[in-house]
């Protein structure tokens, strides 16, 4: 079967790049939105050989969603890539012509039915399957942040915007309706401590760094800034948490009244109230030290924290799971509050972070949203090598989740949703907006509470997603969690606008 003259034209082009050299790699696909899966798999593909060559599907391939000319540039930008071209003929055809050293696939075509199998064993080459490298970090991200200039430390991607047809004006009037929310959260309360500290150098007497702090400054965290989020942008939030016995629990209570949080707070002499301390030098933290007890609560205390959440969501439009897997949410608690709420058609988001110890996420079913880190997403489904939309929608329904975000912190926020009629879903990628952030601890929570509050008054997760990472984009440019204001949104919002 002969090729479409645009396959040979690309014949004659690769050809005379390599000059019969080099070691060539094909990859194709339909690259709807490129985000950090795609690039993983490239940067996986280019390092199996000396020249890249990607064949972008053209519009008649099922999946495509994007113009094709428009999908094929998303390509053309990756610095990975040594020639790119529309793919106008079956893979296993070109394939057969070009006769590449390497074929990759993705990790989830591994165990399908693949035609290019016959074409590439024809004549002695490889097919392999990989998700790239859990770990990866974008070149393309780095060089940006090298060649960009930035007058701004936050800077909001527009083409996000044009691709779902919403403009800043509409993500101000989302932010004046939150003012009119009634909210719950539960979960684990913490206190960060940020001790500053001036550096003396080493040890001479073993290879220690050591330091003398200099200032102590503590913040509310964990739950308790979701809740104090929630009433910075203008809601009204009851929290409902467990705290220790203990002076930490008075300054958490003393915090939740200068902010204006109703509070419901359980104390339990088995327990310290969570204390994380950051010991910092040069805005860089040394060491995190955390003083904490993880066993469940009694079962005492989860029906009193069950009674006023039947309570609170009586008025509630939304309750938010703030889970730490600290030992306040046990498995029993959750599922009577979830189908509570499910009863009473209230919605309901969760967020379970887990970054030094084992959470699951997928726990909380049927959650209109979750947000958890790609480190988060794996363990819950215990995924280590598929790509990251086929790691989204396996945890969406494991979860029976409407909605996903993966976040991936420098790399920004993958968003896996669902379309109008339920039917479909939908994958695109967010990049992240502080080009410098100074303390990333508090991304997740503010990222939580604002798209959150957004789905709540009626947003789709598109400009929900864009909400949530401008307010994470806002709690990263300062040290500490300090409680988010609408004025903080807006006037970033402002800087974005373009002129008249």
């Amino acid at each position: 079967m002969s090729l479409h003259a645009d396959s040979i034209n690309a014949l004659t082009e690769i050809r005379r790049r390599v000059g019969g050299k080099k070691k060539i790699v094909f990859v194709s696909g339909n690259f709807n939105i490129v985000h950090p899966g795609h690039l993983r798999l490239l940067r996986f593909a280019a390092e199996c050989g000396d020249f890249l060559v990607v064949g972008v599907n053209d519009k008649r391939s099922q999946g495509a969603l994007l113009e094709e000319e428009l999908r094929l540039e998303g390509v053309r930008s990756i610095s990975l890539v040594g020639y790119s071209f529309l793919l106008r003929d079956a893979p296993e055809e070109f394939i057969a012509q070009l006769r590449p050293n390497v074929v990759v696939k993705g990790k989830e075509h591994e165990t399908g039915i693949n035609t290019e199998t016959q074409a590439v064993s024809a004549y002695g080459g490889k097919l392999l399957f990989s998700s790239g490298d859990v770990s990866f970090s974008s070149l393309d991200l780095l060089r940006k942040e090298f060649q960009q200039v930035n007058y701004s430390t936050i800077v909001a991607p527009r083409d996000f915007l044009h691709r779902h047809g919403f403009a800043m004006q509409e993500l101000n009037e989302a932010l004046v309706k939150m003012r009119g929310l009634r909210i719950c959260v539960i979960g684990d309360t913490i206190v960060d401590e940020y001790i500053t500290c001036d550096p003396l150098g080493m040890s001479q007497e073993d290879p220690t760094i050591v330091v003398s702090p200099v200032l102590s400054e503590k913040f509310i965290g964990g739950a308790a800034i979701v809740a104090a989020h929630a009433r910075g942008l203008g809601a009204e939030v009851d929290f409902i948490s467990v705290t220790g016995k203990d002076v930490t629990a008075q300054m958490t209570r003393d915090w939740l009244d200068e902010y204006g949080v109703s509070h419901s707070l359980y104390e339990d002499d088995s327990r310290p109230t969570t204390l994380k301390q950051r010991f910092r030098t040069s805005n860089k933290t040394l060491l995190r030290v955390s003083h904490l007890r993880n066993q469940d609560i009694s079962k005492e205390i989860q029906q009193k924290i069950f009674w006023d959440a039947q309570e609170a969501l009586t008025r509630a439009d939304l309750l938010i799971f703030s889970d730490f897997n600290y030992g306040c949410l046990p498995q029993a608690l959750v599922n009577a509050l979830i189908d509570h709420c499910r009863g009473k058609g209230i919605m309901m988001v969760a967020d379970s972070q887990s970054s030094s110890q084992v959470g699951n996420v997928s726990r909380f079913k049927g959650m209109a949203l979750i947000t958890p880190t790609e480190r988060e997403a794996r363990i819950s489904v215990r995924d280590f090598n598929s790509g990251l939309v086929v790691l989204a929608e396996t945890l969406r329904v494991e979860a029976q989740a409407k909605n996903v975000l993966i976040t991936l912190g420098a790399e920004g926020v993958l968003i896996h949703a669902a379309s109008s009629n339920g039917e479909q879903w939908h994958t695109d990628r967010l990049q992240s907006f502080n080009t410098a952030p100074k303390d990333i601890a508090g991304a997740g929570d503010s990222l939580l509470t604002c798209a959150s509050m957004a789905m709540a008054v009626g947003c789709d997760i598109w400009k929900s997603a864009y909400l949530g990472s401008l307010a994470a984009a806002c709690q990263v440019g300062r040290i500490g969690n300090i409680p988010l204001r609408p004025s903080d949104l807006q006037a970033e919002m402002k800087n974005f606008e373009l002129p008249a």
